[in-house]
């Protein structure tokens, strides 16, 4: 049977598809944007009809009706990691969670340690050969599509075909449908003084010739504001935005210095603007692998001058990292930061960037803290901590003593708090 006549007898309506379901199934949805509408709207409105599935995914972009705390039981979500959509849920506690780091999640799923019983995805339209891209996220999918009972794809004009290992084949496919609505795009967040200021003092630490990680926010991205002057960028991340497709543009980024994937722009999902997903579509110089390639901390480190950028909320004086949670209420997730923040330790020549405001709330709170706040899901540890950059400077950390992590620490906090941090470090016996 040819490709055209397996997709014409593959293809029906997003309600018809969301039947193979089975009661207690676990649907594995990929990262963000490349969440497929169509189904999620039609497994919503059908919720009832199903008893004890659930619905596992970073990021959810859209508040779908299944995220309801009185239908749980029919279609529950648990998170890899909460969005603004799950965020309640998570604090209420009928969102549950998986703790885990991004690039070990296909091998979770591989070993069936997460389960991984059906796929929704976005995909592109197919090619010529019977290929569809989930160029938008790769990310755990990839290892989910090898894994699952029943694979559905909603087909999508909009969505780009992309190089990479991110295609799935028509004789994978259980059921597709079809949907023409736009991608939804993610604008860049609010950068102001503090976020420029982090952002120069980061920039200034990046030589020509180096590969970056560069996370989602609006500190990373007043970084890669201050790069266009830069040669030889390579990029070896996992979201590729449209930070990195300014910097392509300017011309700084050649990937010509990286060790692994020469001249490649390396990710596992996309999340920006329709310039953004037009940049993608059949790139050769850009290519969407699983999270297991793009984070996996020995293969990330292999490249020289390694530098990642990645955000926190809070941080002690050791060094640790709470990125992902308000004391024991759950946030966000811990995504890629633990996992680059090791691939650039292991690089030679590689830096890796904790970045946040010295302070929060209209400056009422230090985010520099003597200990994390009860409960805190510690990120990053103090054993990977390298440097740490607030809008007062760099406090460099790895192969510091307590002590010396301590004054350094300070030294970089809003200085209506150092006398207060000093007092508190004095009575931990740190100074």
């Amino acid at each position: 049977m040819s490709v055209q006549a397996l997709y014409q007898q593959k293809r029906m309506s997003a309600g018809d598809a969301i039947r193979v379901v089975k009661n207690g199934d676990t649907i594995v949805v990929p990262t963000a944007v490349g969440e497929p509408p169509s189904l999620l709207t039609a497994l919503s409105d059908a919720r009832t009809d199903f008893r004890g599935v659930t619905v596992s995914q970073i990021l959810p972009v859209r508040k779908y009706a299944y995220l309801d705390p009185e239908t749980v039981d029919h279609v529950r979500h648990t998170a890899y990691f909460f969005s603004g959509a799950t965020r309640p849920g998570g604090k209420d506690g009928w969102i549950d969670f998986y703790p885990s780091y991004f690039s070990e999640m296909p091998m979770l799923i591989d070993r069936g340690l997460m389960p991984a019983d059906v796929v929704f995805s976005l995909a592109s339209p197919m090619d010529e050969h019977g290929y569809f891209s989930l160029s938008l996220a790769a990310d755990y999918t990839m290892a989910a599509v090898a894994k699952a009972r029943a694979i559905v794809l909603e087909v999508n004009p909009n969505v780009p075909f992309a190089n990479g290992s991110c295609h799935v084949h028509i004789s994978q496919v259980t059921a597709l449908c079809e949907s023409a609505d736009p991608i939804l795009e993610i604008g860049l967040p609010k950068i102001g003084p503090v976020q420029e200021a982090i952002g120069s003092y980061v920039a200034e630490m990046i030589p020509d010739g180096a590969t970056l990680q560069i996370g989602y926010g609006g500190i990373p991205d007043a970084v890669v504001m201050q790069l266009t002057h830069k040669k030889d960028l390579g990029i070896h991340t996992e979201m590729v935005g449209d930070g990195i497709m300014t910097l392509v543009e300017a011309g700084v980024v050649t990937g010509g210095c990286k060790n692994v994937n020469r001249g490649k722009i390396m990710a596992t999902f996309a999340l920006g603007s329709k310039k953004l997903y037009d940049f993608m579509h059949r790139n050769p110089g850009l290519e969407m692998h699983p999270v297991d390639v793009t984070n996996d901390p020995y293969l990330a480190g292999q490249n020289d001058n390694l530098h990642a950028i990645n955000a926190t909320m809070q941080i002690d004086f050791l060094g640790q990292c709470g990125s992902e949670s308000l004391g024991s209420v759950p946030y966000s997730g811990t995504g890629g930061q633990s996992d680059f923040i090791r691939a650039a330790n292991r690089s030679k020549g590689g830096k890796g960037f904790i970045v946040l405001p010295a302070t929060a709330k209209d400056d009422t709170i230090s985010r520099i803290v003597p200990t994390l706040s009860s409960g805190t899901h510690v990120s990053t540890s103090k054993n990977d901590i390298n440097y740490v950059v607030t809008e007062y400077g760099v406090a460099q950390l790895r192969g510091k003593s307590a002590k010396q992590r301590c004054e350094a620490l300070i030294a970089i906090a809003h200085p209506n708090f150092r006398n207060e941090l000093r007092e508190a470090a004095k009575k931990m016996h740190l100074l």
